[in-house]
């Protein structure tokens, strides 16, 4: 089920929204759901407003105003999970692997990742280009 695909940001967001009421109602859910509800279970502080019905679907995140946008967030957290299970770019299973074991922490591994993913992505669009694994695959390997 190709719940991410084309769509629009509030149906991308319903998604997270629907998926945690799925899980809290113990709603019978397909794997990418169940997968979007593991992250949102690892990120309580993002629970209360998952429980409106509303104003996350609208509310622009804005760092200048010190906000967090828990969606882009949790977005990471599945990108760096196919990344990783998929090894792509070639490696970064290898990178995660030593980072997890280093820290401790699945989600702590995973929060480095996501880190040196945002920064690769907003070089990119800054560039007006697509991302460039290598110099990703290059940041990643110095979190070592």
């Amino acid at each position: 089920m190709p719940i991410f695909d084309n769509q629009s940001r509030d149906a991308l967001r319903r998604v997270y929204l629907d998926t945690w009421r799925k899980r809290q109602q113990g709603a019978v859910m397909e794997p990418l759901e169940a997968q979007v509800a593991d992250v949102i279970e690892l990120h309580p502080e993002y629970h209360a407003a998952l429980a409106q019905a509303v104003q996350p679907l609208d509310h622009d995140y804005s760092p200048e105003n010190g906000e967090s946008n828990p969606f882009l967030h949790m977005g990471l957290h599945l990108a760096v999970r196919d990344q990783v299970a998929t090894d792509r770019p070639a490696g970064i299973r290898e990178v995660f692997m030593a980072l997890e074991r280093r820290l401790g922490s699945t989600h702590d591994a995973e929060h480095r990742l996501i880190d040196c993913l945002a920064e690769a992505l907003w070089t990119a669009q800054r560039n007006g280009a697509p991302p460039d694994e290598q110099a990703y695959l290059e940041s990643l390997r110095g979190l070592r």
